[in-house]
């Protein structure tokens, strides 16, 4: 009897060893990974790469926009929190990305309340949830007039965040107010004014989802300001039907032929759990970030 308890604890053992993943890794953020943690271009996937380029290359209309770099998708596996796998596909190529790039100035906004250089109070945190659930311009200037551009941008190439770095293209950027006068601070790559790449907000989303913006606390607070969106377009609009029990934390944003949209999907189970992010000029852009998800869920079906 003795032999056989040792057996069934030894066993236990062996199984929670060999697959980490307990209820301490059921919320977000994520407790118990900061030693996995690691940059995000590290853990690119072969298998993941090849499947991603496989289907999106099965489209014709998507092909073409990927060839002329119209057309950038992000997608990180979050399945298992402890082998996160990274694939991307133009992610180093910067687009205007419209209200998209809201989430560095939510960053730049928790980061400026931790040091003490914004204070924290019910007028500032319902500013920060109308920019990110709403996209509402007003609050997004508000909060830029309160960081100022410097603190945005000091913010973004932190080396503990690198969401802004000119050898990799680029990345995150806020240098125009959500308004039509102002002084502008364009980017040093190619003068835009709200710019990103999927790369970069890929890894936004990632740091995000291990809590490590900022820091445990303070991601979680930005979570709970993200969640949930009230505009349900693009990736909305399509996890509405597919998903509608799943947690949602995203941003978007268009302006013309440019669409945008990201998303980090908390699903209950670990089969759902992933970022994906698309930047596109085209005029079909909101419906092209519609049938994304469904891609993004078949490359991430394919390889579970």
């Amino acid at each position: 009897m003795e032999n056989k308890r040792k057996f069934f604890l030894l066993s236990i053992f062996a199984v929670l060893t060999l697959n980490p993943i307990t209820n301490a890794q059921s919320e977000l953020p994520l407790k118990g990974t900061q030693y996995y943690v690691q940059p995000l271009r590290s853990l690119v996937d072969e298998s993941l790469q090849h499947e991603l380029e496989l289907q999106l290359n099965a489209n014709a209309k998507w092909k073409t926009l990927i060839r002329e770099k119209k057309l950038a998708v992000g997608l990180v596996d979050l399945s298992n929190p402890f082998q996160v796998r990274f694939a991307r596909v133009n992610g180093n190529e910067m687009m205007y990305a419209a209200s998209l790039p809201k989430i560095a100035i939510l960053l730049a906004a928790v980061d400026a309340m931790e040091e003490g250089e914004l204070k924290e109070n019910k007028v500032i945190l319902d500013d920060l949830r109308a920019m990110i659930r709403k996209s509402d311009n007003r609050a997004s200037t508000r909060m830029i007039d309160l960081l100022g551009y410097e603190k945005i941008e000091e913010v973004l190439t932190d080396p503990q965040y690198e969401l802004f770095d000119e050898d990799y293209g680029g990345g995150l950027w806020v240098g125009k107010r959500y308004a039509a006068t102002g002084r502008k601070n364009p980017d040093p790559i190619k003068g835009l004014s709200h710019a990103a790449t999927v790369t970069q907000v890929c890894r936004f989303y990632y740091l995000l989802s291990m809590g490590k913006l900022v820091n445990y606390e303070r991601s979680r607070q930005m979570l709970e300001l993200m969640y949930p969106p009230e505009l349900h377009h693009k990736f909305v609009h399509t996890l509405d039907r597919i998903a509608p029990k799943a947690k949602v934390y995203r941003k978007s944003g268009s302006w013309r032929d440019y669409h945008s949209d990201s998303v980090l999907v908390w699903g209950k189970d670990e089969k759902r759990r992933y970022i994906l992010v698309a930047l596109t000029q085209s005029t079909e852009g909101e419906a092209i970030i519609r049938d994304l998800i469904y891609t993004a869920e078949n490359v991430l079906r394919s390889k579970i």
